[in-house]
């Protein structure tokens, strides 16, 4: 991501003097002074040496004391180089493609919209109206933008508090864009179906002059100069941003500086994180859509506890320019809506490059409604080790399918690639986002100090050794290369929300959209996810739209923020 040119957390020499001989810094410390100790600290290096896995001898040990001993000090010189985290990484992951499977050409979409909308007697029913039938209201002048923004204004203040999911109402701002929306329908300019249409942003993304504070108390003053891109494309497109949501602190879970987020169908249980806000907020009728992130599971996970639909888009698809990094090559920002068709409307606002985030590629988004659905091709999953792979809601999901003429192709994931190990790739990248945090001690401020927190990760992760990063990234090729081979012939699989297809997705790059498939509202909750090959968002939205017009999960709302 190209730098953000704001105002954020600098850290003075009195509280890098002041840091911790942490984990990590001792090791550091310890390595540091090999060259000047006698020949018996050998015995600490080989210690050190077989704790990443090696044994050496005592002429290569004698040996590698200067070279380990300059190299350490290199690194010591970039512990005192204030590296923000919107510096980004200088390396760029662009993961290999299925290019048979990727449209050429960009053709007309048929979005297959509503045709007939009306204006209902109690306009607080607005609150869970899709994006798709509000932009009809608002088009066909049923309702203005203005009068709209008001609505979901007044419901973020009444409710906000109730479910801890939001950092700051901008409600300036909110109504300069809906007084513009207006305006510009009465000229006869409509920009399209997100024309008027208000939104929740998670805050991790810049909105100049407004708090971004990443859901983290070191965080909480900080201000930037500079929208990020997906903010200024939805500006473009017409939206109205009414909110910025809360996340789990630096995007792990749902306790934020403030409290934890809550799920709207059950507010003893957390919204789940990281994009708590968006998904919590989005449900319960406080915003008709909001932007999430996912790095592993932050759109999917969310999505599953409240019951929302979310579109986690192929890595490299929608740019991450302003917003907080936590791995840049895992990072990926997309919508959380009411349904299938929501998330398409808002997915083609946002995506395609902008030459500040050299990972985003173009490439059609060819989604036709009428006529694609029919021709799916459709993978399944199988396990025979374990016969409750698939649960009882998510065979319900592929019975439906099959009752409508679907072929389930089965197919397996890949097996060879211990894919659990590579995981230390987030890490590790997180750990250097943040290394400035880590250094500074004030990762101490985090509200969250258990074991697999962001401030323990990030110390730890400091002893992930550089040749085994690579070789995990090397790995993480071949797995993408290998589950393109599965996805070769099918263009979704329909797979458990959370099992080992979660972490494998992430790594490689792939798209997916997780959709509700069990009833909230009888406390049978539950969601499916519907992967697809690169590039293909366009598969995967319309056979989620299709599973929503033929179940009712997804019309669902939480009785205790109904009007």
């Amino acid at each position: 991501m190209a730098p953000n040119h704001g105002k954020t957390v600098l850290f003075t020499n009195d509280m890098r003097n002041k840091k911790k001989l942490k984990l990590s810094y001792v090791f550091l410390l310890l390595l540091c002074n090999f060259s000047h100790l006698p020949l018996k600290s050998q015995d600490s290096l080989k210690i050190t040496s077989s704790f990443i896995g090696l044994d050496f001898d005592s002429a290569e040990l004698l040996k590698m004391k200067p070279k380990v001993a300059a190299n350490l000090l290199k690194v010591n010189a970039l512990h005192k180089q204030d590296i923000s985290n919107n510096i980004p990484l200088g390396l760029i992951w662009i993961p290999p493609v299925n290019h048979s499977r990727i449209s050429s050409e960009q053709s007309t979409i048929n979005w297959a919209l509503p045709t007939n909308v009306s204006l209902p007697k109690d306009k607080g029913e607005l609150a869970f109206y899709p994006v798709s039938e509000l932009a009809y209201l608002i088009k066909n002048r049923q309702i203005t933008s203005l009068e709209l923004t008001q609505l979901f204004l007044n419901r973020l203040k009444k409710y906000s508090d109730t479910l801890q999911c939001t950092i700051t109402i901008t409600d300036s701002l909110a109504l300069i864009q809906a007084q513009r929306a207006d305006i510009e329908i009465k000229q006869g300019i409509y920009r399209g179906p997100l024309h008027g249409i208000p939104y929740g942003a998670k805050d991790l993304l810049n909105v100049a002059g407004y708090k971004t504070t990443w859901g983290a108390t070191p965080f909480k003053s900080q201000v930037f100069s500079k929208n990020a891109e997906i903010i200024n494309r939805l500006e473009a497109a017409g939206a109205v941003l009414v909110a910025k949501l809360t996340l789990g602190a630096l995007a792990w879970g749902d306790v934020w500086y403030g409290g934890k987020t809550r799920n709207p169908w059950d507010l003893e249980q957390g919204s789940s994180g990281s994009s708590a806000g968006s998904a919590s907020a989005t449900v319960a009728g406080l915003v008709p859509f909001a932007i999430g992130s996912e790095t592993q599971g932050s759109i999917v996970s969310p999505s599953t506890r409240c019951g929302a639909t979310g579109l986690r888009p192929t890595f490299g698809r929608v740019s991450k320019d302003g917003a907080m990094a936590l791995s840049w090559t895992m990072d990926k920002l997309g919508p959380i809506c009411r349904n299938a068709l929501d998330c398409a409307l808002v997915f083609d606002a946002v995506r395609g490059t902008d030459g500040k985030d050299l990972s985003v590629r173009d490439a059609p988004f060819n989604y036709h409604y009428d006529n694609e659905i029919k021709n799916l091709h459709i993978g399944v999953l199988s396990d025979d080790q374990n016969p409750d792979f698939y649960s009882e809601n998510d065979q319900n999901t592929l019975l439906l399918l099959k009752s409508k003429g679907y072929d389930l192709i089965e197919k397996t994931l890949p097996e060879n690639i211990p894919v659990e190990a590579l995981s230390f790739i987030l890490q590790a990248e997180a750990a250097a986002a943040f290394n400035f945090l880590t250094q500074s001690n004030q990762d101490d401020l985090m509200v969250r100090q258990i074991d697999n927190a962001w401030p323990n990760v990030f110390r730890a992760a400091q002893l992930i050794p550089a040749v085994a990063y690579i070789q995990a990234n090397r790995l993480r090729y071949e797995l993408t290369l290998q589950f393109n081979e599965l996805m070769s012939d099918i263009d979704i699989l329909i797979v458990p929300s959370f099992s080992n297809q979660l972490l494998i997705t992430n790594l490689t790059g792939h798209p997916c959209v997780v959709i509700p498939n069990g009833s909230y509202a009888d406390e049978n909750p539950g969601s499916i996810t519907l992967l697809g090959n690169h590039f293909d968002e366009a598969s995967i939205l319309s056979l989620a739209r299709f599973l929503q017009e033929i179940t009712p999960y997804d019309k669902e709302h939480p009785d205790l923020f109904k009007p």
